[in-house]
């Protein structure tokens, strides 16, 4: 919604400028304009990608639209969940939670916390991770090197769609120049018309300049940083649960690993030790 407000502020602010400074709003409609920076951008776009990241990059915009769903409620269902686990894991033994990993869909735990286990990747990591602390064949710093290698391959994968949107907004400018360039081409080829006629070419070739930049700085590039805001959300849940797990496994007791967790988030949305204490406790008496 955000990036929406966003662009009618931009639309309105430099489109109302330019009509209150007298200029006619119909001059800046150059359709062959817009074909030529599009056109050679997009082409440019598919050349410089591989199939993989093109498909990346397509999956990854229609998020921009969305509201971040990493909320403190979230992170709350997140860390009960890891509480719950930890606590019956102290209680009843590691083996005790086999089936629950094996089976996340039909645990007892994991269907308490809908919003985590609809995340397939969220799940997957916490199961993952459970099912080597099962095994009992890996110590701590064994599987913190190995969540670490998996973050860093999380996080290559999520900066590729930003990698791609950025790569096109920096190059739109570029062909606005050329979109202007064939404008002035053009007004060259003409100059046996009167200056009135002359003028309204030469203002059509300056609109594709006027285009690139705003198209890039506006629309495009604000994207990729959307994206980046949006990766390092997602690599901070992920993050949460690495340092809960750990400390679960260097002998901190639930309270404490759950505690471990929550210092590393954003302070948006990190809940109170208070706050995480009640949710607890409200979940446990359900």
């Amino acid at each position: 919604m955000l990036v929406i407000v966003g662009y009618i502020i931009i639309l309105i602010s430099i489109f109302g400028g330019f009509a209150l400074a007298g200029g006619h709003l119909a001059s800046l409609w150059q359709p062959v304009e817009v074909l030529m920076i599009g056109g050679g951008a997009i082409g440019a776009f598919v050349v410089g990608n591989s199939s993989k990241a093109l498909k990346a990059t397509l999956k990854g915009l229609p998020g921009v639209l969305k509201s971040s769903k990493y909320t403190k409620a979230v992170y709350m269902e997140l860390m009960t969940l890891l509480y719950e686990i930890l606590g019956k894991i102290r209680k009843e033994g590691l083996m005790s939670i086999e089936a629950d990993v094996d089976d996340p869909q039909n645990s007892p735990i994991f269907t308490k916390y809908p919003t985590i286990l609809a995340d397939h990747h969220v799940t997957e990591f916490i199961t993952d991770y459970l099912r080597l602390m099962v095994s009992g064949n890996l110590n701590a710093l064994e599987i913190e090197n190995l969540m670490d290698s998996e973050l860093e391959t999380h996080h290559q994968e999520g900066e590729v769609p930003i990698h791609c949107i950025a790569k096109l907004g920096d190059g739109l400018p570029a062909f606005g120049i050329i979109a202007a360039v064939m404008g002035v081409v053009h007004t060259m080829e003409s100059v046996h018309l009167p200056p009135s006629e002359l003028g309204i070419l030469i203002a059509a070739a300056l609109v594709g300049t006027f285009l690139g930049i705003l198209l890039a700085y506006g629309f495009v590039s604000p994207l990729a940083a959307k994206l980046e805001h949006q990766l390092h959300e997602s690599s901070k849940l992920l993050e949460c649960i690495k340092i809960t797990l750990l400390a679960n496994l260097n002998g901190y007791s639930p309270v404490l690993a759950v505690e471990f967790g929550r210092k590393v988030l954003f302070s948006t949305e990190r809940p109170s030790f208070m706050e995480l204490e009640e949710h607890v406790k409200k979940s446990k008496a359900e």
